[in-house]
């Protein structure tokens, strides 16, 4: 299962790439698709001459950008085999690592999850992310996988299980770690992207960390809670420290403007923060009310089989319904 976006100087190489792993194998039937999300450039032109010629290339493309969280996914419940690999389209994912995730699936491991040990990338940025894992595991109170982007092999019975989970704007590295199925890692050094440049920005790199820790943390908001108790506690101490100056040196002592302006700025900035991480989780809150759909499709390509339906929230009223008329 491969997301695109722009990416028509890559797929093609990237379908070559994945064709010759997949006949060097030998042994498994296999579907290759591909989840556009509106590209701009000739990516749907591209990737339907590769189809009109290789009946294993299927396409989905979307009615518009739905975004870097939710068009993967949805290609995701949409695959139909035994196991599924995601990989991207910018041959940042080494294909040739498919071969590897097969045998330590056959050797019985639902999950082979790929981590990046280095990139050629800028390392800046690497470093930054390393970090930001990092700091999520700290935060989290379940084991997640540092470096991993989900690029991997999933079993069947994991498909199944990430279906169970009714979120709107799914975190898919959190449901991987929260599943718990038997894993095992392979390491890769991450190459140079080559042709093209990167989809991610400022904002959706913001997007995937705040994501990340919404979904798997509440230690944010308890924070916020024992900031406000330091921030007391630090006021009131000023307080009396002012209060006991002030007796002691009556006639000299002179407050002035600045620590008042700084005292104040300083617990505005603390409002601001603590209004920040809560309009977070209310933000996570409001999209999984609005329960959307993952995706609009345009059109498909090369399916013999009908879409998956998108998982339903039932409300409560509707649960009691059925189970007062239930279906004989």
């Amino acid at each position: 299962m491969t997301p695109c976006y722009n990416e028509e100087e890559n797929v093609e190489e990237l379908y070559e790439r994945v064709r010759a792993v997949m006949l060097k194998i030998d042994r498994y039937k296999y579907e290759h698709i591909f989840i556009d999300n509106n590209s701009r450039d000739r990516t749907v032109a591209v990737l339907k001459r590769i189809a009109s010629r290789d009946h294993n290339v299927k396409i989905i493309v979307n009615a518009r950008n739905f975004g870097h969280i939710r068009s993967p996914y949805h290609a995701f419940l949409q695959t139909s085999g035994d196991a599924v690999i995601g990989i991207v389209a910018d041959l940042q994912d080494p294909p040739e690592l498919i071969e590897q995730m097969i045998a330590k699936w056959e050797e019985g491991y639902s999950m082979v999850l790929c981590l990046k040990t280095a990139s050629r990338e800028n390392r800046l940025m690497f470093w930054i992310r390393t970090q930001y894992y990092r700091f999520v595991q700290r935060l989290s109170e379940i084991e997640t996988f540092e470096n991993f982007t989900g690029f991997g092999l999933y079993d069947r019975k994991v498909v199944e299980a990430v279906k169970l989970f009714p979120d709107a704007y799914p975190y898919f590295r959190g449901m991987i770690a929260e599943i718990g199925l038997p894993y095992c890692t392979l390491q890769f050094e991450q190459p140079r992207r080559i042709r093209g440049i990167t989809k991610n920005n400022f904002y959706t790199l913001y997007d995937m960390a705040m994501l990340g820790i919404t979904n798997l943390s509440k230690v944010p908001l308890r924070a916020v809670t024992f900031l406000g108790f330091a921030c007391s506690l630090l006021s009131i101490l000023v307080a009396l420290s002012y209060l006991a100056y002030k007796l002691i040196y009556w006639r000299n002592f002179e407050l002035g403007m600045a620590p008042l302006v700084i005292g104040l700025f300083f617990l505005g900035s603390v409002q601001l923060v603590s209004m920040g991480i809560l309009g977070e989780y209310i933000g996570a809150i409001h999209t999984q009310v609005l329960k959307r759909p993952y995706v609009i499709e345009k059109e498909r390509v090369n399916f013999e089989y009908p879409p998956s339906e998108p998982f339903r929230i039932f409300d409560r009223s509707e649960v009691e319904i059925e189970q007062n008329n239930p279906v004989t």
